[in-house]
């Protein structure tokens, strides 16, 4: 590291500067040092993959002190709106959070007979992670529970009808581990019932679906996307998530939600840019009553801090490669383990999609034990997930609705969904994974199955 002394002598831009330059020195010499890979190491199934541009940015927002919400929170939610090709994008602290306002928008009363109402229904599926169905149970909607599909593992957009009611208002599922749901069969499924389509993109960002000869980025094909930029999904800010929309009442909801319910649009540190701040009515206050302090919504304060926002604007910038290496290692895993069907059902790709994988899921074929696969692979050194709940709603978290049968319904059966709770599991792909360690994790999944 460079032995210059730091000092304010030459001013506070040449100061920052020396600063910043030495955070870059720092994190060449001391983080993200490249070792190779030996056999038995540990695979993580995510990790960070970041460079000197992260933490320069990081420090320069420190060195700012604005904290909150600012200069690059501007540039992250521009960047990732043109990035997705939508007109609004929110930047909010988690992907849960991102999910939460997603729905609380639905409810808003300026939607009107559209209006997610207690007791309307939400047609999700169980296999996946809880805060995408949270939101609606804590609102007092009720989740409707659909069957999935092995080897895509999401819903099965045969069974929505079957699923539908006088309640139903809305459709909410994720793209699971960067699979596209079939987004033409729930979309033309929305749109004849004029239900909302809200898509939990978190595991999916980068990924891609065509429609109508035209492709898409997963998240923006409904009415509602959200992202979550927690350290093992597509990018990071270390906390933090996203919620996007191309409808302007939709985007004035979510804003209002996630900044504590208010009414007026001005971004934090500014006052009076719609110039009424002092001569309106509303509700049942007096006239004149300060803007910035009326509420047309119970809302939250949800925003991220710039510091999160400088690290995503830069890792925004790596992000098409992450893509890219997602996409290699998932291909190259895939070959790896070709002849193993015996064994593993391996997965396949939404029909006109183009995914942008998160994980490489694998069922176990009949007789095939997968605790004692994982249990292998782990002691290999190969870390595991299960695919999140497995199924929901066997977990504690419902053992007042199983018992009392109320506050949720399943449409059918969840057969599907059950085995993937018995059998399934998967392994990363991140990008910062090298072929070496893709090789190995082959070798050592094809091992784990023939034991």
């Amino acid at each position: 590291m460079s032995e210059e002394k730091v000092t304010l002598s030459d001013g506070k831009e040449a100061a920052r500067q020396q600063i910043l330059d030495l955070v870059a020195e720092y994190c060449d010499k001391y983080h993200n040092q490249k070792k190779e890979f030996t056999e038995g190491q540990r695979i993580p199934y995510a990790s960070r993959v970041y460079d000197n541009h992260e933490m320069v940015n990081l420090v320069d927002s420190a060195l700012e002190f604005w904290l909150t919400s600012g200069r690059y929170t501007d540039q992250f939610e521009a960047g990732l709106a043109k990035y997705l090709g939508v007109k609004y994008c929110s930047l909010v602290n988690s992907g849960s959070s991102a999910n939460l306002i997603a729905f609380m928008a639905l409810t808003s009363p300026l939607l009107g007979e559209r209006r997610v109402c207690r007791g309307d229904e939400i047609i999700t599926v169980a296999a996946g992670f809880p805060t995408t169905v949270t939101p609606a149970i804590q609102y007092g909607a009720v989740p409707v529970f659909v069957d999935v599909t092995i080897p895509q593992y999401n819903i099965d957009a045969d069974k929505l009808e079957a699923a539908l009611s006088e309640k139903t208002k809305a459709v909410m599922i994720a793209h699971t581990l960067g699979n596209p749901f079939d987004l033409q069969k729930v979309k033309e499924f929305c749109d004849r019932h004029n239900l909302w389509l809200v898509e939990d993109n978190c595991d999916a960002l980068g990924s891609r679906y065509e429609l109508n000869g035209e492709w898409h980025f997963t998240g923006t094909i409904g009415d509602i996307g959200t992202s979550s930029f927690y350290p093992p999904h597509h990018m990071t800010m270390g906390e933090g998530g996203a919620v996007y929309t191309d409808n302007p009442l939709l985007n004035k909801i979510i804003r209002s939600f996630r900044d504590w319910g208010r009414d007026c649009v001005c971004p934090s540190g500014c006052d009076n840019l719609c110039g009424h701040r002092f001569d309106r009515q509303y509700g049942e206050l007096p006239l004149g009553y300060d803007h910035k302090y009326v509420y047309s919504h119970f809302g939250y304060n949800l925003k991220a801090t710039d510091l999160q926002a400088s690290i995503g604007c830069a890792q925004l910038e790596k992000f098409p490669s992450f893509v890219e290496r997602r996409k290699h290692n998932f291909a190259r895993l895939k070959a790896g383990l070709a002849g193993t069907e015996d064994a593993y059902i391996l997965p396949v790709a939404c029909e006109h999609s183009d995914p942008s994988w998160f994980g490489f899921l694998l069922t176990c074929q009949e007789g095939v034990d997968r605790n004692k696969v994982v249990k292998y692979v782990e002691e290999k050194g190969v870390q595991t997930r299960m695919l999140f709940a497995g199924n929901l709603i066997k977990h504690p978290c419902f053992d007042e609705m199983r018992k009392e049968k109320c506050g949720y319904r399943v449409a059918g059966t969840l057969e599907n969904t059950d085995r993937i709770m018995r059998d399934t599991f998967w392994v990363g792909v991140y990008p910062g994974m090298t072929d070496e360690m893709i090789d190995y994790m082959a070798k050592t999944l094809r091992e784990a199955c023939r034991q």
